[in-house]
């Protein structure tokens, strides 16, 4: 048995934020949703599942999986394929709303629970991408600004890559910060290429 598998039916099976999540408006319980890889050489960091994904069990199974395969250059059968890239968000289960509609956060006890196992069991990434400001806070260290993370972009790369997220929410900000486009783009739909073949 794998060490990958093995962690991946640990986590399947977590129901640290039972209490959590029944306590919210859609009362929904825990349904943990990662994408595990010992080959995969692209890892994404995202937030948590929205409830799209919490219903399908696929991450980024919605409009921002999208935009951010565009982003990526790559097709759904290739960001599925976990032989190449994996998936790990800061939160694996849908956190639910607050009381204006948008998700809350990420359940904190979530990384401090899973990250450090399953980041020791995927040792062939060479690109991890930070997608918003929980995932850049986390492995970066520290809480600046999303917009200055990004912008700062050269001095994590090639290791990591900060990424706003690829909510439809944030197309203000891709039209206020045109070199996002024009500068961050380029290079990782170049690196992801070069990774995948």
């Amino acid at each position: 048995m794998s060490g990958i598998a093995g962690l991946e039916r640990e986590i399947a099976g977590c129901r640290i934020c039972a209490e959590r999540f029944a306590a919210t408006a859609t009362a929904h319980a825990p349904r943990p949703v990662t994408r595990l890889s010992g080959t995969a050489r692209i890892l994404i960091c995202g937030q948590a599942p929205g409830a799209r994904v919490h219903e399908s069990g696929l991450p980024f199974d919605d409009p921002s999986g999208d935009r951010l395969r565009d982003w990526m250059g790559v097709d759904r059968a290739v960001f599925y394929d976990r032989a190449r890239i994996a998936i790990l968000p800061m939160g694996f289960c849908f956190p639910g709303y607050d009381a204006r509609g948008a998700d809350l956060p990420p359940p904190a006890i979530c990384a401090r629970t899973w990250r450090a196992r399953a980041l020791a069991l995927m040792d062939r990434v060479e690109l991890v991408l930070l997608v918003g400001a929980h995932a850049q806070r986390w492995h970066l260290g520290r809480a600046a600004p999303v917009t200055e993370t990004v912008r700062n972009w050269r001095d994590l790369a090639p290791r990591h890559l900060p990424l706003p997220h690829p909510s439809w929410r944030n197309t203000g900000w891709l039209k206020k910060n045109p070199w996002f486009a024009e500068e961050v783009l380029p290079w990782l739909r170049a690196e992801v290429s070069r990774l995948l073949s």
